[in-house]
């Protein structure tokens, strides 16, 4: 069966990038997001170890851009994937764990190599392609190329296709103005922001994948602009919740050639965000913090920060990768299991067999990042 193309909305040829923007129609919410990004950023350079508070909200942003795209998967599948897995994507596990995974790994590997100043092109585009879809389902999906054929963005219920990107003969020169646009124009770095997000899902250059990668650019071009000290802001989460209002704010460019709208909602968006990471990231410190006090009384041991730490980076473990972590003698990490356990801080979710460890969840940390 073919899909019907009569009100599909087309690619937004001649008017990229804009050439008019009307900043009175947002102004206002281009100041609250500048300043939420900023009360944001200033909690991140608060924090004495970043990787505790970023590794649970790397993998909520992980599930949930990918929620997005159609993957479904849980908090708790993921953590257990990633205190089973020895580094390379298992073929065992389940496909959309699979994804989220690939998904959050290259995610943190592209913040890792732009911190070395590594150079911002579409050759890192690609390989942040590459590394995303290199197991799983997408690995049929051309990883790391750009498309060959014309893609399109469709209704699969109503067999209707909703948007066509531009086509793969115009490609290039697509990305060829993009990248020009995102090293050279000089607007205020959100609305460039949200300029660059819509102009790369509207070229939608991979068969597979878009919205993803166009999702991490938002993250790694705030850090890049300055208004980020570190690369850490995920927006998936709002994208989710306003989810038709999201595609439709897209749609509207190509359909009327207005950026105005889009810029409205992608500021709205980022200020909400910025306020919930920030909500969420004082809970997961305060809980830290809070930890930090309980641990203490209940293990009274040298290794209290070790084992905290291990915690919050691995909420999901196994016996044998918190010893071999964590650098404590067998028999002392058993009772300190123990005392966890028997306090309610850990639920031992699988008993060990074979040669299988036990499967541990510490749970007041689990019930703050699930979604």
């Amino acid at each position: 069966m073919q899909y019907n193309t009569e009100d599909s909305v087309k690619y937004h040829y001649g008017a990229f990038p804009p050439k008019e923007i009307d900043y009175s129609l947002f102004i206002s919410e281009l100041l609250s997001a500048t300043d939420a990004l900023a009360r944001y950023d200033q909690m991140l350079k608060n924090m004495h170890n970043n990787e505790i508070l970023l590794a649970p909200m790397r993998n909520r942003e992980a599930l949930l851009s990918s929620r997005i795209e159609g993957t479904i998967s849980t908090m708790d599948e993921i953590m257990q994937y990633e205190a089973d897995d020895d580094g390379t994507a298992s073929v065992q596990a389940k496909s959309d764990v699979i994804e989220i995974v690939l998904y959050q790994r290259a995610l943190k590997n592209a913040q890792q190599v732009l911190d070395s100043r590594y150079q911002f092109n579409v050759n890192f585009i690609k390989q942040l392609h590459q590394q995303m879809l290199y197991a799983g389902r997408g690995a049929s999906k051309s990883p790391g190329e750009f498309k060959t054929s014309q893609n399109f963005l469709a209704d699969k219920t109503r067999r209707n296709v909703e948007y066509v990107p531009i086509s793969p003969e115009h490609l290039q020169e697509g990305l060829d103005k993009l990248m020009h646009f995102i090293s050279d124009s000089s607007l205020p770095s959100l609305v460039k922001t949200a300029i660059i997000h819509l102009e790369f899902e509207a070229l939608h250059p991979f068969q597979d994948g878009n919205g993803q990668i166009g999702r991490m650019l938002i993250t790694l071009h705030l850090w890049m602009e300055k208004m980020l000290s570190q690369p850490y802001f995920y927006i998936s989460d709002y994208f989710d919740q306003h989810n038709e209002e999201y595609i439709e704010a897209m749609r509207n460019v190509s359909r009327t050639g207005n950026w105005n709208e889009w810029i409205r909602f992608f500021l709205e968006a980022v200020k909400a965000q910025a306020i919930s990471n920030l909500d969420i990231s004082e809970e997961i410190y305060n809980l830290y913090e809070e930890m930090k006090s309980e641990f203490v009384k209940l293990l009274a041991s040298k290794w209290n920060m070790e084992i905290l730490d291990f915690l919050f980076t691995n909420p999901v473990f196994r016996n044998n990768k918190f010893i071999r972590n964590t650098g404590i003698p067998t028999a002392t990490a058993g009772n300190i299991i123990k005392r966890l356990l028997d306090a309610g801080y850990l639920v031992q979710k699988e008993e060990p067999s074979g040669r299988r460890a036990a499967l541990y969840s510490f749970e007041p940390l689990m019930r703050l990042v699930r979604v």
